[in-house]
């Protein structure tokens, strides 16, 4: 196969193998479980008309349906004293951070009649839509088709025939690019419509219910929601310059295809970034400090997953090793990667490659906030919530009117968590006690083919039956009995249920294949609903389709005929 760019091979290459609230008559008795995962909507639902009253610049909002609320403000100017709690508000709720999770409490807050503004300092869209989920969803969808275009086999098996697949980088890059402006714009375009005032600087907490941005704008608001995000993590001893040692925001603006790159870490970043380069004509190293690769998965999906993702690639490992220190390529030597065992700290070997991309992680972007003014300190840079998001100060109490959501509080680091705590944290403003379970958050890797899950693992189940005194039992399906997938000739794939044959209770699922991320909401809103195996074995599911590898899931598992609600009691 011919590509559009030419790469000469390295001499790295070469040499590799010698080398409180109102509104609370509302509803007051539901519990909301309505919660949207999606931050990336472009407008509100249920919205009617935004209505002015005639004193004391009131501002009123009605809501159609049973889900009304009025509320009237009285709009002031701040208190000059920040270590005074303000007794007026300039907003109902303000937002630090202008990523999926503050979009998505900044949407659902107007829609519950709050005066509402949102605070940031670099792009509207934060990590997810600039540098993260959004712009690698473009490159994915790239060496997708990549792949698919150079597998000869697999498109004889349809009857077609296709010349040498080729790519412009440029093109590619573009794509990533012109996906990211434009969710950008569709979230920018959202807040405005709806009333969301977009304030522009760094946010910090000035005092109790105040917050500072830019030089010297100081505003109240009756709640603050923290939502600033993380940014890559960099281990101690590896010099980033952006070209040749890159993270993963710069590995998104795709300004080079190496021969051979050293990706550091194989949990999501790093498995989707493998499949980006290797589709695109790369060949892959991956270190990574635990003892097996891709950590983090269900073994036994990451066992297939491995079988089918990384052995007939062009990848190779390095497990139980860290990268002690990485030199960028410069007067044409390679980068060089220094290795020690993970255990011993003894030096294990020296790579020289073209690039190297570091995917360890990410740190929370919680610096600068003045959070001493509120007497709270970071936990490994993590701002330290309760269950509720509130933010816990440095002697153990709750911050009054305080919250924190997303990768900065470190509970769940995804994009979609952020949003529905969010979601949650506006709920419990406006008055309906609401505990995000973060157990039913769904999680997904977009490689080809794709790895979802939501709850716990199989080993995860285990430790906590064997606490708790409960059985579990695992059912599993393969793709290869699946209709649609055998007409997609994508047979290569399972999916895993962990559960309790007692009550019929959704501990976990994994599925490892064709759209496995669309395909494991079912289960996602099984758990957040807390539907039982017994019950949702009966929903039906249309044919042929990929849903009916869980349709198989559910009705394989084997639940005791009477739980321990419906035994009789002895007498």
């Amino acid at each position: 196969m011919q590509s559009a760019i030419s790469i000469s091979a390295s001499p790295a290459l070469a040499a590799r193998r010698s080398a409180g609230g109102d509104c609370a008559g509302v509803a007051s008795g539901a519990r909301s479980v309505n919660l949207r995962f999606c931050g990336l909507r472009k407008e509100a639902l249920g919205f009617a008309t935004v209505r002015r009253g005639v004193g004391s610049g009131t501002r009123q909002r009605a809501l159609v349906g049973d889900r009304s609320c009025v509320r009237n403000l009285s709009v002031v100017a701040a208190a000059s004293d920040n270590g005074s709690t303000p007794t007026k508000f300039d907003y109902d709720l303000v937002i630090i951070g202008a990523g999926v999770g503050g979009h998505g409490a900044a949407l659902h807050a107007v829609e519950k009649g709050l005066k509402t503004a949102i605070i940031e300092g670099d792009v509207i869209g934060g990590t997810c839509v600039n540098r993260g989920c959004v712009p690698s969803k473009a490159l994915l969808a790239v060496s997708g088709r990549m792949r698919e275009l150079q597998n000869e086999p697999h498109m004889k098996s349809f009857g077609l025939q296709v010349a040498a697949a080729a790519y412009d980088r440029q093109g590619v890059a573009d794509h990533a690019n012109n996906l990211a402006m434009k969710i950008r714009n569709n979230l920018t375009n959202s807040m405005k419509a709806l009333g969301v005032d977009i304030l522009t600087g760094f946010g910090s907490v000035v005092g109790p219910q105040k917050v500072k941005y830019g030089k010297d704008n100081v505003i109240t608001a009756r709640d603050i929601i923290i939502a600033t995000g993380s940014v890559p993590f960099v281990p101690k001893g590896i010099e980033v310059d952006g070209k040749t040692v890159i993270t993963s925001d710069h590995a998104l603006k795709l300004e080079s295809v190496p021969a051979w790159i050293v990706i550091v870490g194989s949990g999501y970043i790093g498995l989707e970034f493998s499949d980006v380069y290797t589709a695109l004509g790369s060949e892959v190293t991956f270190v990574e400090a635990l003892d097996q690769i891709m950590p983090g998965f269900d073994p036994e999906i990451a066992k297939l997953a491995q079988r089918v993702l990384i052995n007939p690639r062009k990848i190779d490992y390095h497990t139980g090793v860290f990268a002690s220190k990485i030199t960028p390529a410069k007067d044409g030597k390679p980068v060089t990667i220094e290795l020690i065992d993970a255990k011993t700290k003894e030096h294990k070997d020296t790579l020289e490659v073209d690039a190297a991309l570091i995917a360890t992680g990410r740190a929370p972007f919680t610096s600068g906030l003045g959070l001493e003014n509120i007497k709270v300190e970071t936990q490994r840079g993590f701002i330290p919530v309760n269950e509720r998001m509130q933010v816990i100060d440095k002697d153990g109490k709750l911050v009054p009117h305080l919250y924190c959501i997303g990768d900065a509080n470190g509970k769940m680091m995804l994009a979609h968590a952020a949003s529905a705590q969010g979601i949650s944290v506006v709920e419990q403003v406006t008055g309906k006690d609401h505990v995000l379970n973060h157990l039913s958050i769904p999680a997904a890797c977009f490689t080809h083919p794709e790895i979802s899950m939501v709850g716990l693992t199989e080993p995860q189940a285990k430790e906590k039956a064997e606490k708790e005194g409960f059985p579990i039992s695992v059912a599993k399906t393969s793709f290869k009995a699946n209709t649609k997938a055998l007409a997609e000739n994508e047979g290569e794939g399972i999916a895993k249920m962990i559960y309790r044959p007692d009550t019929g209770e959704i501990l976990g699922v994994h599925i490892f294949g064709l759209h496995a991320a669309d395909l494991i909401h079912e289960a996602s809103n099984a758990i957040a609903l807390g539907t039982r195996v017994q019950d949702i074995k009966f929903a039906v599911h249309a044919h042929p389709t990929l849903s009916e590898v869980l349709d198989e899931l559910f009705k394989s598992a084997k639940v005791d005929s009477l739980s321990p609600a419906k035994k009789p009691v002895a007498v």
